[in-house]
């Protein structure tokens, strides 16, 4: 059984890594400090933690034909929970940096994915595969 990752990542306003996480997302909140606040990301423990001072890094990498922020993060999801994720973050009016697509089509690794920033600028990418023997195809 693939067991959970746990990342600890920083924001500048809790209130809003709230707002983003348990409601754009849909995350449901586990325990919380004036501080931090976890979150279970599809089964994964994911903890923002206030740093009032945390600003996105500006770099990015081409990727078929797409600038792809570094660092990121997220979770490769099964399509039907994709799409819906896809529709939710859209309804919840949330900016994609990368709008929802199928990247190397024809390819070993073809993937859906899409990219988005939280509030406090974090990239994250959600992805899903037809075929998850694709994930580390070559």
């Amino acid at each position: 059984m693939l067991r959970p990752f746990h990342l600890a990542f920083p924001v500048h306003d809790l209130a809003a890594a709230r707002a983003f996480y348990g409601g754009a997302l849909g995350c449901p909140e586990g325990r919380s400090a004036a501080t931090w606040i976890d979150f279970d990301l599809f089964g994964h423990q994911i903890v923002a933690h206030l740093d009032p001072a945390a600003r996105p890094v500006a770099v990015s990498n081409p990727v078929d034909g797409h600038n792809v922020p570094v660092p990121h993060f997220g979770v490769v999801l099964n399509l039907t929970d994709w799409r819906a994720l896809a529709d939710r973050v859209a309804a919840a009016g949330v900016t994609f940096g990368i709008a929802p697509h199928i990247r190397f089509v024809g390819q070993p690794g073809e993937q859906a994915t899409m990219f988005f920033r939280d509030p406090s600028g974090n990239a994250l990418e959600f992805k899903a595969f037809a075929d998850d023997a694709m994930l580390f195809a070559t």
